[in-house]
């Protein structure tokens, strides 16, 4: 049997330490001889009791910002996303290692999530069932002090949300390499949820299975979208096992688990949850494979400096309309980032373009591009301006 690329691994990597801050360095870094390793784990002590005060204390001042608030409705209320998109900002923009930017801004973000939670856990509705990609972009987003809620579809997940069952949502949009979830897309519309955020996950895709082993393997099951990521790496290592589309990875892993010739295609954090060890991974065709996720609210939310709008524009299908459509972004200096058209549900021969431009609704010269665009087109609607993505 051919070697197996990236196989899994025993074991569980070592969390490397924390950076912290200026205030925090009780003692400096030793220059010279490697140090003793007594005394380096002293040092890490002390360090760690440093950083565990600083967390205190922020979550303090957290507490008191909230008091400043005044009694509020509901946990969605304290939340403002473009203050923990800028507070973030400034964690990437004063790193200078050892820590990736990605590590750091999970660590904060954990930290703002624990902090937020002082007043009540936020509600976040996710196309479910446990263990997906969305749920992992739920997690990266709004960190793990929150109430997740698993739901069946994405209609369900706006459902949720408008109906204020849920603070926010988490949904699909697209995919680097599959492209536009189109599901996701006709939900705006006719639903009131705004968009008031967005998460780019990487996604690795990962053979599970009961037993762990692949010379077991008979049959994969995985969603049409998961065996497309991974076609050439089946293709190659198990060209003989029967593939079987299923709703979801979630759906794919209960099935596997019943058996030992049977395994699922599913991201890592999966296999915990159905009770599956990973036989390899990633197993995904391009390495560069993303997911853009949008976070849904009832509200739009102030600029936080670095944002993104998304726009419903319904125009007539007349000589000229694209360019109707576009000319007053380009006169106003304004980037467009992506454009897609779907049938309208108000005529026929009427189209709705769904389009994402760089800036925020407030802003002066997205306000004459929009007024500007209303001459042409029948409706403009704005589905919502939030900050980029960090990482």
């Amino acid at each position: 049997m051919a070697k197996l690329p990236r196989l899994a691994k025993g074991g569980k990597a070592g969390k490397a330490p924390t950076q912290p801050p200026e205030r925090a360095r009780p003692v400096a870094p030793a220059k010279g001889p490697p140090l003793d390793l007594a005394v380096l784990r002293d040092r890490i002590d002390s360090v760690d009791r440093a950083i565990q005060d600083l967390i205190a204390e922020r979550a303090r001042y957290a507490g008191q910002v909230g008091k400043a608030k005044g009694k509020l409705a509901a946990a969605v209320d304290y939340y403002r996303p473009e203050r923990e998109a800028q507070v973030l900002r400034r964690v990437v923009d004063r790193n200078e290692g050892p820590l990736q930017d990605e590590v750091l801004v999970r660590l904060f973000r954990e930290i703002m999530s624990a902090c937020l939670a002082q007043q009540e856990p936020l509600k976040i509705g996710f196309l479910g069932p446990e263990g997906t990609h969305t749920q992992q972009a739920v997690y990266k987003h709004f960190g793990h002090s929150i109430h997740a809620m698993p739901l069946g579809s994405i209609e369900e997940v706006f459902q949720e949300v408008e109906a204020g069952n849920a603070d926010f949502g988490v949904v699909p949009v697209e995919n680097s390499t599959q492209g536009t979830i189109q599901s996701t897309l006709d939900m705006f519309l006719t639903s009131k949820a705004k968009i008031c955020g967005e998460v780019e996950l990487r996604i690795h895709q990962h053979l599970l299975s009961r037993s762990g082993r692949i010379e077991d393997i008979e049959r994969v099951y995985a969603h049409p979208q998961s065996f497309a990521q991974c076609k050439a790496w089946l293709r190659q290592y198990l060209p003989k096992a029967e593939k079987i589309a299923v709703g979801s990875n979630a759906e794919g892993c209960k099935r596997a688990r019943s058996a030992d010739d049977a395994a699922a295609i599913a991201g890592a954090s999966a296999g915990p949850v159905y009770g599956l060890q990973r036989v390899a991974g990633p197993i995904e065709d391009r390495p560069d494979n993303t997911t853009r996720f949008l976070v849904l609210g009832r509200e739009l939310f102030p600029p936080s400096g670095n944002d993104r709008t998304s726009l419903l524009v319904f125009i007539n299908d007349q000589p000229g309309a694209l360019h109707h459509v576009l000319e007053p972004f380009a006169r106003h200096g304004l980037s467009m980032n992506r454009i897609e058209s779907r049938p309208g549900n108000t005529g026929l021969w009427q189209y709705a373009f769904f389009i994402d431009v760089s800036g925020h609704s407030d802003e002066p010269a997205m306000r004459q591009a929009l007024q500007d665009l209303s001459a042409y087109a029948t409706q403009v609607k704005v589905l919502g301006s939030y900050p980029v993505a960090i990482v």
